[in-house]
């Protein structure tokens, strides 16, 4: 049985007292949220801070609110009040869907958004689906407070743009156009507890029902050191309409914009076939979703 190392722990009132922590105890100090990887990678001796300090008595970390044109969610929700969201199903399922399929009830009882984000796993299921929707991420510090576009806001594998006295305290989503639609699937060995092998959230708007598209984003997980843009897959939907072809050549073209590796959950060849599909897929339930919505 793998036991944590001894380490000492803060439960501050508010930000103020937060941020003057993290000022004092400097790289000693490891912010916690539902603590689903953290503490794993201390048992595992792969990180071994010696203060924790825990937001929990923040509430304005908690928030899961609609705003005039949006919506905001505190860093500090946990996974299942997001697959649990009526809002979020009707106005952003993709982020809905991603928090849904997200490891097993226990995690999603347990497991924050922004825990989710900051980890920055390139299998991680929120980050795609937030760049689907061109969110934007919130930090904090004694200095002030700055919004990063989170297509901006990963470096590589657990590497991100927040600086050491910075707390990721927000993820906002801006309001998505009049006819569009989404969707995340993700391809595992099971069906809970799973790291995807591959996984593709796409997200596409039209000028009008049955009309050409406007906006395409097409994320891939998994195949690549952090989520990526389809790039080559995206260009080539705008301004046309949604046939079986044009999905299917946008597919082929996103295997070619990804960059995967061969592990032991798959080979390089294998997940790009699956992202064909997946992204195939996505595409064509998002003009589902949105031809619903007539």
């Amino acid at each position: 049985m793998l036991l944590l190392p001894r380490f000492d722990y803060h439960e501050p009132e508010d930000m103020k007292s937060a941020f003057a922590l993290m000022s004092g105890l400097k790289t000693n100090a490891k912010i916690i949220a539902g603590g689903t990887d953290l503490l794993v990678n201390m048992k595992k001796g792969l990180i071994s801070p010696k203060y924790l300090i825990s937001l929990a008595k923040m509430k304005e970390l908690f928030v899961l609110e609609p705003r005039k044109k949006g919506m905001a969610i505190g860093s500090h929700v946990i996974i299942s009040d997001l697959a649990e969201s009526d809002v979020l199903w009707k106005n952003f399922p993709v982020i809905a869907k991603a928090a849904s399929v997200l490891g097993s009830p226990l995690i999603r009882n347990r497991a924050t958004i922004g825990g989710n984000i900051v980890t920055a796993r390139p299998a991680a299921d929120l980050p795609p689906a937030l760049m689907a929707v061109g969110a934007k991420i919130e930090l904090k510090s004694k200095k002030g407070k700055r919004e990063v576009n989170i297509d901006e806001f990963f470096l590589g594998p657990g590497k991100t743009v927040i600086r050491p006295d910075e707390i990721l305290t927000k993820i906002i989503v801006g309001e998505l156009p009049p006819f569009t639609g989404s969707d995340y699937i993700k391809l595992g060995h099971r069906k809970a507890l799973e790291i995807a092998i591959v996984a593709v959230a796409s997200r596409i708007t039209f000028d009008k029902p049955q009309g050409v598209i406007r906006n395409a984003r097409i994320i891939l997980s998994a195949v690549a050191p952090q989520a990526i843009h389809a790039v080559s897959a995206e260009k080539i939907l705008i301004n046309e309409k949604p046939t079986e072809k044009l999905i299917e050549r946008a597919a082929t073209l996103a295997m070619q914009d990804c960059r995967p590796i061969t592990d032991i959950r798959g080979g390089a060849e294998y997940r790009k076939e699956i992202v064909k599909v997946l992204v195939k897929r996505t595409l064509l339930s998002a003009v589902k979703a949105v031809n619903r919505k007539k």
